[in-house]
């Protein structure tokens, strides 16, 4: 058989003069997402992934496990950073060698496997990644399968702990975001509930933030409104900063869904500030007709929005156990007036009716954004199992995997013209590299991209960490 005849055609795409293009998938191990070193640089600065492990109880018989529950947490966690939310994807992306170098594969190929169909695939597939997903309340007793249980009070804990680590020294203040949001479902999921506001089925999932740093996602049933367990999750957070920061001043922040006497009345009995939005009635409104009146004519005077704020003392008839601080809004606009009201337990000595409203319950509009990353980039909504505690679950991973990314912004980006960037730029960007991986008995050499257009930032990026480690020695 001549040379002519052994040609393979592969895919052929559009010449180039007279070159033909034709592709095949024979370049070896090359990795599309070599980019996930730069996250195994934080996890082994971080050791946030090794702790997340020591949270989960594994009951399996270790005689026939290749995978540890540290190794599986860290192939689901990068792989959810590197876009791919659903576990099917995994049974294509176990080949990768330099994933699995970065979750700790000492044999990076898969050559030793135990069963010949899993050779050459060095990482866990969907099926395994499914049982440690599809928890159960009893693993210990489960049978044969769902044998990894989890603390979830100490899931929760880690991930206020990574916060307070981050501060070299504790702050005289710090304000805690608080926000919920809608998780369309579209199954018959365990909670599953009509939300007339949003228009369908879903879970109302709570977030509390502090700056970018996620401390707290929970996942709920949306049939009874924003405030159930808010105090239950502030809880814990607050009596764990004041371990770490005794003298610590703490503010809590949300719209006003959370403005509800159960949620100020906690905040007051323990030394928490807050501000948090009102909602408008007659009342309030007719507080500050004279004030509105004053906004219109100014609107109409200057043709531009006019603003006037005003202080006061309010008490709701029924709800309120005693009177709050009110700051009102009175705007008019183009379109019409446009009140908007703030109680609080900041006193007018401290902070003036304007800053109070614009510099402070304002700024929370930020939180939205880490909300909107871990949603549309980290997959938060992809609650589609059957019970409520694997979509937890789920939701863990998703945040857990904001966590790490949120780390490299802070650490790694920092200086570069990256730093503010959001996930799916970071994960186009530095991520999304790809490199040739040759593994040899004494080592693992990766040959990135020539034609990598971001080569100085990921270098600056390496720096960053390797100097932040050199800091913490």
């Amino acid at each position: 058989m001549n040379q002519t005849e052994c040609k393979r055609e592969g895919y052929r795409f559009q010449e180039v003069g007279k070159r033909e293009v034709v592709g095949e998938f024979d370049g070896g191990h090359i990795s599309s997402d070599a980019g996930v070193v730069l996250l195994g640089e934080v996890e082994k600065q971080r050791g946030i992934l090794k702790r997340l492990s020591e949270c989960f109880i594994d009951h399996r018989d270790q005689r026939y496990c290749e995978h540890s529950v540290e190794e599986l947490l860290k192939q689901r966690i990068y792989g959810i950073a590197l876009g791919y939310e659903d576990l099917i994807d995994h049974d294509e992306l176990r080949v990768d060698p330099l994933l699995a170098i970065t979750i700790g594969k000492e044999e990076p190929t898969g050559k030793g496997r135990r069963r010949q169909q899993d050779k050459g695939n060095p990482m866990a597939g969907k099926s395994t990644l499914n049982r440690m997903e599809l928890r159960q309340d009893k693993p210990e007793e489960d049978g044969r399968y769902k044998k990894i249980g989890v603390n979830e009070e100490a899931v929760k804990r880690l991930l206020v702990q990574v916060f307070l680590e981050a501060w070299p020294e504790a702050p005289e203040r710090v304000v805690l975001d608080l926000d919920s949001t809608d998780d369309l479902i579209h199954g018959h999921q365990e909670g599953r509930f009509f939300h007339a506001y949003y228009g369908g089925y879903c879970y109302l999932p709570l977030y509390i933030f502090c700056e970018d740093f996620l401390l707290c996602a929970r996942l709920r049933e949306a049939n009874h409104g924003d405030t159930p367990g808010v105090v239950e999750e502030l809880g814990p957070i607050v009596r764990q900063m004041r371990e770490r920061w005794p003298g610590v001043r703490i503010v809590v922040r949300g719209d006003s869904a959370f403005g509800m006497e159960p949620i100020m009345s906690w905040c007051e009995q323990n030394g928490v500030d807050y501000i948090f939005g009102k909602a408008k009635n007659k009342r309030l409104k007719a507080e500050i007709k004279q004030e509105m009146e004053q906004a219109r004519q100014e609107c109409a005077r200057t043709g531009k929005p006019a603003r006037v704020f005003k202080d006061f003392m309010y008490q709701t008839r029924d709800s309120w156990s005693r009177p709050r601080r009110v700051v009102a809004k009175a705007e008019h606009l183009e379109k019409g007036s446009n009140p908007r009201f703030v109680v609080t337990s900041l006193s007018k000595q401290e902070m003036d009716a304007q800053t109070l409203y614009e510099k402070e319950y304002c700024a929370r509009g930020e939180m939205e954004n880490r909300i909107k990353e871990q949603q549309l980039c980290l997959f938060a909504d992809r609650t589609s199992t059957a019970r409520m505690k694997s979509n937890q679950l789920r939701l863990w991973f998703s945040s857990m995997a904001y966590v790490m990314m949120n780390e490299l912004r802070r650490l790694g980006l920092r200086d570069t013209e990256l730093k503010n960037a959001q996930c799916t730029t970071m994960r186009l960007k530095l991520l999304k590299v790809g490199a040739l991986v040759r593994v040899t008995v004494r080592r693992v050499l990766v040959s990135f991209s020539s034609a990598y257009p971001y080569q100085r930032v990921f270098k600056q990026i390496y720096n960053n960490l390797i100097a932040y480690q050199a800091l913490r020695c």
